[in-house]
């Protein structure tokens, strides 16, 4: 187990520093300048400004220096913003952010994997047909969409869901609806098609014969393996979630990270690029860590040291 985590350690730490230099790379590419939209400017102001955010420098200097504040966790400061740090934007939008898309998580967990299993337990039965269809609509309709249909149809004919804004919980009900569609039908799929493949094993036969009920044989044996493959999903899940919020937060006017990451693409700043690219990789990769040794206390069956993995 030991040796396990410390091969995950390593390989998260070297796939951070991958993204961390290919977005550094990448970034500095394009061409342009964070001041480009500042109109014309005295040359000596133009070089004081690239003199203060160390862009005058030759650009290996630059990514040395990046890698070394990021080392302590400074992102640095903001080339447009005069009044936050980089770390002080993230601070600010990220909680927003990260509530949006706990509620959307915890209803698709709740709703998603319990629709995929009664599917499977009614295959070709109306409640299948029924989950299939909710599972098609959320696949198929982006988030935006679905975002805007809920606006036109639901809030307005509901007083007490707002169609925009942060502060009560009732703003969160509608953003947290529509971010959550896609996820849940992902998981209701993943689980139908386990649950099935589970149902037609021989230790489930067995204990059908032993005369466990129904309910037990659902419960104990089936849903614990055939969730397997939701839970091996839940990072990759998660994260589009925070990343998927941007949209959402724009259609719906909540004032989460995802402003601060469209509009530092649009300013070219950089160092916000940089900071909120490597928070949510940070998050990202987190995440499926978490998710591997989770894998691990589900099914002990797993061997995950004697496959190399």
């Amino acid at each position: 187990m030991k040796k396990y985590l410390f091969k995950r350690l390593l390989l998260s730490i070297v796939t951070l520093w991958a993204v961390v230099t290919i977005t550094f790379v990448l970034m500095h590419s394009v061409p342009g300048n964070p001041f480009a939209k500042e109109g014309k400017m005295p040359k000596v102001i133009y070089e004081n400004l690239q003199k203060q955010y160390g862009l005058d420098k030759p650009l290996p200097e630059q990514y040395v220096i990046y890698l070394g504040k990021l080392i302590k966790g400074d992102f640095g400061d903001s080339m447009k913003s005069r009044t936050e740090t980089v770390n002080e934007m993230i601070n600010r939008g990220f909680p927003v952010s990260a509530r949006l898309a706990v509620q959307a998580l915890l209803i698709a967990i709740i709703l998603g994997p319990a629709l995929g299993a009664l599917a499977a337990l009614n295959q070709n039965k109306a409640l299948d047909y029924f989950s299939m269809i909710v599972a098609i609509i959320g696949i198929s309709v982006p988030s935006f969409i679905m975002g805007t249909v809920l606006i036109q149809f639901v809030a307005r004919n509901v007083s007490w869901l707002p169609i925009g804004g942060w502060g009560t919980w009732n703003h969160t009900v509608l953003p947290s609806f529509a971010l959550s569609l896609m996820p849940l039908a992902t998981m209701a799929r993943l689980m139908r098609s386990s649950m099935l493949e589970v149902l037609g094993q021989d230790y489930i036969k067995t204990a059908k014969s032993k005369g466990i009920t129904k309910a037990a044989v659902v419960y104990k044996h089936a849903v614990r393996n055939a969730i397997l493959p939701v839970v091996s999903v839940l990072g990759t899940i998660i994260s589009n979630l925070l990343v998927g919020s941007f949209v959402i937060e724009k259609i719906f006017g909540i004032p989460g990270l995802g402003k601060f990451f469209t509009t530092s693409i649009s300013n070219r700043d950089y160092t916000l690029i940089m900071g909120t690219t490597i928070f949510y990789s940070l998050i990202l990769i987190s995440m499926l860590f978490i998710v591997d040794i989770a894998y691990m206390f589900i099914d002990p069956r797993i061997k995950l040291l004697k496959e190399g993995h």
